[in-house]
């Protein structure tokens, strides 16, 4: 079942809502939306969960505003799901760019029900590598991929995804998983880059009060598993979980380990 919530200001979040059970809210990553948790959705529904999926402002069928692309925004726009699915308790689950939004909306929103959070290849705690932090892409190369999305975004997104995965994918699924990156609009598109360039969550990591799982790949070159190691070290009730021959789209890169993995950690806490 899809549906619109409208945001606190104005914007129409589309939401797919499927199954029944335990809800589990996923977070789609830059540049996609809600469709790339295909895989995930279909084992997790079967499993008896509840999966509420929203493509993220300025993405997929949502609403597309000039402006408040900001992590914060974003935050807010998961509350307003959150409120308008009428969950009490519920589990997150965000990948790379998701999952940095994941993480404001767990410091947030500390009161929210929140019972587990799943951070899957997760941008954060800083996408880009600033004077203390010495890991990710650098400020400038964020800067010419933003360049170049004003120029030919179709290309960009086509070189930015050639790290995606680190198993062979077929040719047809790699079409597919580019022509999602392409639902989005531009300005959104470029909103969020800056963001993933700008946002540094260092300082709220020790606030997240959730029971928190770091999956990430151990191959990943767009978001490096230093990421998942400095998230292990500063989010106290965390662990992580290493997925040896994954690259950042672990997702699909290891699917049915994931699907097991994440369907282990979930069945846990019931």
């Amino acid at each position: 079942m899809g549906y619109f919530v409208r945001t606190n200001d104005q914007v129409n979040l589309f939401v797919e809502d499927t199954g029944e059970g335990k809800p589990i809210i996923l977070i789609h990553g830059w540049p996609l939306n809600n469709k790339m948790f295909e895989y995930q959705v279909t084992a997790l529904t079967e499993q008896g969960y509840r999966c509420i999926v929203p493509d993220l402002r300025g993405f997929g069928r949502s609403g597309k505003p000039a402006s408040s692309y900001d992590y914060s925004h974003m935050a807010d726009d998961i509350d307003a799901i959150v409120r308008f699915s009428n969950v009490d308790e519920f589990h997150l689950a965000g990948f790379s760019m998701g999952g940095a939004i994941a993480i404001r909306y767990a410091t947030r929103y500390r009161e929210s029900g929140l019972q587990n959070l799943f951070l899957l290849g997760a941008a954060a705690p800083s996408f880009t590598q600033r004077e203390d932090y010495p890991y990710g892409m650098t400020k400038e190369d964020v800067n010419g991929l933003i360049e170049s999305t004003y120029d030919d975004r179709p290309a960009a997104l086509a070189g930015f995804g050639e790290n995606m995965f680190a198993t062979e994918v077929s040719e047809p699924f790699n079409e597919w998983f580019f022509q999602l990156g392409l639902e989005a609009s531009g300005h959104g598109t470029i909103r969020t880059a800056e963001s993933l360039r700008d946002e540094d969550l260092r300082a709220e990591l020790t606030d997240i009060q959730a029971k928190t799982y770091i999956l990430h790949g151990k191959k990943d070159e767009i978001c490096p598993f230093t990421f998942a190691q400095i998230l292990n070290d500063e989010i106290q009730a965390s662990e992580l979980i290493p997925f040896e021959e994954s690259g950042h789209g672990l997702f699909y890169d290891q699917q049915e380990d994931f699907n097991q993995t994440l369907l282990q950690l979930l069945n846990a806490d019931v």
